[in-house]
Protein backbone atom coordinates (compact mmCIF):
# COMPACT_ATOMS: atom_id res chain seq x y z
CA UNK A 1 0.00 0.00 0.00
CA UNK A 2 1.15 3.50 -0.76
CA UNK A 3 1.20 5.63 2.35
CA UNK A 4 2.10 9.03 0.93
CA UNK A 5 3.15 10.89 -2.22
CA UNK A 6 4.55 14.36 -2.67
CA UNK A 7 6.61 15.83 -5.51
CA UNK A 8 9.74 13.69 -5.84
CA UNK A 9 8.94 11.33 -2.96
CA UNK A 10 6.72 8.32 -2.36
CA UNK A 11 6.30 6.22 0.79
CA UNK A 12 5.36 2.58 0.24
CA UNK A 13 4.74 0.32 3.23
CA UNK A 14 6.72 2.73 5.38
CA UNK A 15 9.77 2.95 3.08
CA UNK A 16 10.62 6.20 1.28
CA UNK A 17 11.66 6.26 -2.39
CA UNK A 18 12.91 9.30 -4.28
CA UNK A 19 13.18 7.86 -7.79
CA UNK A 20 10.52 6.66 -10.21
CA UNK A 21 9.09 3.30 -9.19
CA UNK A 22 7.17 0.29 -10.40
CA UNK A 23 5.11 -1.13 -7.54
CA UNK A 24 4.14 -4.78 -7.83
CA UNK A 25 1.98 -6.76 -5.41
CA UNK A 26 4.99 -8.13 -3.52
CA UNK A 27 7.94 -5.85 -4.34
CA UNK A 28 8.99 -2.39 -5.48
CA UNK A 29 11.39 -1.71 -8.34
CA UNK A 30 12.94 1.69 -7.75
CA UNK A 31 15.13 3.72 -10.10
CA UNK A 32 12.72 2.99 -12.97
CA UNK A 33 14.46 4.37 -16.07
CA UNK A 34 12.75 4.68 -19.42
CA UNK A 35 14.05 4.90 -22.97
CA UNK A 36 12.87 8.52 -22.92
CA UNK A 37 12.31 10.21 -19.58
CA UNK A 38 8.80 11.48 -20.22
CA UNK A 39 7.48 8.70 -22.46
CA UNK A 40 6.62 5.08 -21.73
CA UNK A 41 7.22 2.49 -24.45
CA UNK A 42 6.76 -1.29 -24.47
CA UNK A 43 10.44 -1.90 -23.71
CA UNK A 44 10.02 0.19 -20.54
CA UNK A 45 7.40 -2.16 -19.09
CA UNK A 46 8.78 -5.64 -19.81
CA UNK A 47 8.63 -6.58 -16.13
CA UNK A 48 5.03 -5.40 -15.94
CA UNK A 49 4.07 -7.55 -18.93
CA UNK A 50 5.66 -10.62 -17.28
CA UNK A 51 3.57 -10.04 -14.14
CA UNK A 52 0.34 -10.49 -16.15
CA UNK A 53 -1.51 -7.85 -14.08
CA UNK A 54 -5.26 -7.36 -13.88
CA UNK A 55 -4.82 -3.59 -13.53
CA UNK A 56 -1.94 -1.32 -14.54
CA UNK A 57 -1.89 2.23 -13.24
CA UNK A 58 0.47 4.80 -14.73
CA UNK A 59 1.32 7.87 -12.67
CA UNK A 60 2.31 10.54 -15.18
CA UNK A 61 3.93 12.91 -12.68
CA UNK A 62 2.69 15.76 -10.53
CA UNK A 63 1.85 17.81 -13.62
CA UNK A 64 1.07 14.93 -15.99
CA UNK A 65 4.13 15.36 -18.22
CA UNK A 66 4.72 11.66 -18.93
CA UNK A 67 3.00 10.26 -22.03
CA UNK A 68 2.13 6.56 -22.21
CA UNK A 69 2.50 5.34 -25.79
CA UNK A 70 -0.71 4.01 -27.37
CA UNK A 71 1.07 0.73 -28.16
CA UNK A 72 1.63 0.19 -24.41
CA UNK A 73 -2.04 0.71 -23.63
CA UNK A 74 -3.17 -1.53 -26.50
CA UNK A 75 -0.79 -4.34 -25.49
CA UNK A 76 -1.93 -4.32 -21.87
CA UNK A 77 -5.59 -4.24 -22.86
CA UNK A 78 -5.03 -7.14 -25.29
CA UNK A 79 -3.74 -9.10 -22.28
CA UNK A 80 -6.99 -8.37 -20.44
CA UNK A 81 -5.61 -5.69 -18.13
CA UNK A 82 -7.48 -2.57 -17.16
CA UNK A 83 -5.26 0.46 -17.83
CA UNK A 84 -5.47 3.72 -15.88
CA UNK A 85 -3.38 6.77 -16.78
CA UNK A 86 -3.53 9.68 -14.31
CA UNK A 87 -1.36 12.29 -12.66
CA UNK A 88 0.61 10.50 -9.95
CA UNK A 89 -1.51 11.67 -7.00
CA UNK A 90 -4.69 10.28 -8.62
CA UNK A 91 -2.86 7.17 -9.83
CA UNK A 92 -1.93 6.34 -6.25
CA UNK A 93 -5.56 6.59 -5.18
CA UNK A 94 -6.47 4.15 -7.97
CA UNK A 95 -3.64 1.76 -7.03
CA UNK A 96 -4.73 1.67 -3.39
CA UNK A 97 -8.34 1.11 -4.46
CA UNK A 98 -7.35 -2.02 -6.42
CA UNK A 99 -4.99 -3.42 -3.76
CA UNK A 100 -6.94 -6.71 -3.61
CA UNK A 101 -6.25 -7.38 -7.30
CA UNK A 102 -3.03 -8.09 -9.18
CA UNK A 103 -2.34 -4.39 -9.67
CA UNK A 104 0.87 -2.67 -10.76
CA UNK A 105 1.71 1.01 -10.45
CA UNK A 106 4.36 2.64 -12.66
CA UNK A 107 4.92 6.12 -11.27
CA UNK A 108 6.91 9.18 -12.28
CA UNK A 109 7.50 11.16 -9.08
CA UNK A 110 8.40 14.62 -10.34
CA UNK A 111 7.00 16.75 -13.16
Amino acid sequence: MIDHYSFGKIVINGKTYTSDVIVFKDFVKDNWWRKEGHKVYLEDIEEILKANPEVVVFGTGAYGRVVVDREVINKLKSMGAEVIVEKTSKAIEAFNKFKDKNVVLAAHLTC
